[in-house]
């Protein structure tokens, strides 16, 4: 049977998660829309020598990802999907290989490109990586289509030249949840805390996210510190492990003790602790959607998020919200909503706020945007 649409997926060293669950969604949600479909990814050979350094394992990557996979690439076009689907912007170069089939490619966020030009996004580029972002750039504006997942990003692909004449044509398609997260019984959620080892009695706030500069980890413990004297709760960190700077800090502002970290959690798990926590703290510098702010408003979790990019499109009404630098105004919303009837009230508003991210929806406006570009679908 031949493939209708070729997914191309993010190379697996990379290790970025949230970008393969995006492309396991698509290819679940057209498959069960009776598309047929098909994932590849890169295929780690060179790349598998990690031994040889985080440096060196990156530039044998790169074999993998710009000399190896356009062959494979290659083989996959010649059998003529009708439509090429690229599930991530930061492989927008592999557009120029798929010999005139249509290609969408799904932007989820323009930072690392913004960076490379200059501008403040906490993503510094070197000079390898200015090429490299150079390089996206030029594989955007050769698409046909590019649908960016808000529209705070949809305003930087036009910035950035995307709609010029002759360009792809720019769109939006807000993004579904890549799990069922939901509002749990409290004693499921506290049993699966406690088989994972963790203490549900104790209250506490959680972030999730990476060590990145721009998810402001840093930021939330001095939150937590201001927070200290009218509130005995915790920080939970889930994803990266929690750096020796953090602890240090910490350790300065008395609240060493209150820091936890759970290391990639599942779904599962990750569910269990929305569904636990007095709040999703997210004060992120900079963000292309936040798809935690939605997780968490699924499982009935109040966000507390800062208001910066796409997050008050994605949190709506249903979200306390504050500028990046006002940790006196996030740390005093921590103790608001140790309150349980204001917990409580922010809580059934993020119910229905989260009814908007439908992944069959989602999955319905690719399928509309497809059927633009080719008859076949």
């Amino acid at each position: 049977m031949q493939t209708m649409v070729l997914l191309i997926g993010n190379y697996p060293p990379d290790q970025q998660q949230s970008m393969h669950r995006f492309g396991t969604m698509l290819l679940q949600g057209l498959t069960d829309a009776g598309v047929t479909a098909e994932l590849v990814r890169p295929t780690p050979v060179f790349g598998n020598f990690r031994l040889a350094g985080a440096f060196i394992a990156k530039w044998l990557g790169y074999i993998d990802k710009f000399i190896l996979f356009p062959r494979q690439l290659r083989k996959k076009i010649a059998l003529r999907p009708a439509l090429v689907h690229i599930c991530d912007h930061s492989n927008a170069m592999y557009v120029k290989y798929t010999g005139g089939i249509p290609a969408v490619v799904t932007c989820h966020d323009l930072l690392a490109v913004r960076g490379a030009l200059g501008e403040e996004t906490d993503c510094p580029a070197s000079r390898s990586g200015k090429r490299l972002q150079r390089w996206i750039l030029a594989g955007l504006r050769r698409a046909r289509a590019v649908v960016c997942v808000s529209h705070a990003t949809l305003a930087d692909a036009k910035r950035l030249l995307l709609s010029e004449a002759g360009g792809p044509k720019l769109t939006v398609a807000t993004l579904g949840l890549n799990y069922p997260y939901r509002k749990l019984l409290p004693d499921e959620a506290v049993a699966r805390m406690k088989l994972n080892g963790l203490d549900p009695s104790t209250p506490f706030v959680l972030h999730v996210g990476s060590n990145l500069r721009r998810k402001n980890r840093e930021g939330a413990v001095r939150m937590l510190a201001l927070s200290k004297d009218k509130w005995n709760g915790r920080i939970v960190f889930a994803g990266d492990p929690v750096t020796a700077s953090m602890h240090s800090l910490g350790r300065d502002l008395g609240v060493a003790d209150r820091i936890v970290e759970v290391r990639y959690p599942d779904n599962e798990l990750l569910e269990a602790l929305y569904n636990c926590a007095t709040a999703l703290l997210y004060p992120s510098r900079f963000e292309g959607f936040g798809w935690p702010v939605a997780e968490a408003q699924a499982c009935g979790c109040p966000v507390i998020c800062s208001d910066i990019g796409p997050l008050p499109e994605v949190g709506g009404e249903a979200v306390l919200m504050h500028q990046v630098d006002d940790e006196e105004g996030f740390a005093t919303d921590i103790v608001r909503l140790a309150n349980p009837a204001e917990r409580e009230h922010w809580s059934e508003k993020s119910l229905r706020n989260a009814a908007r991210f439908d992944t069959k929806k989602m999955i319905a406006q690719y399928l509309e945007i497809y059927r633009s570009l080719t008859p076949q679908l």
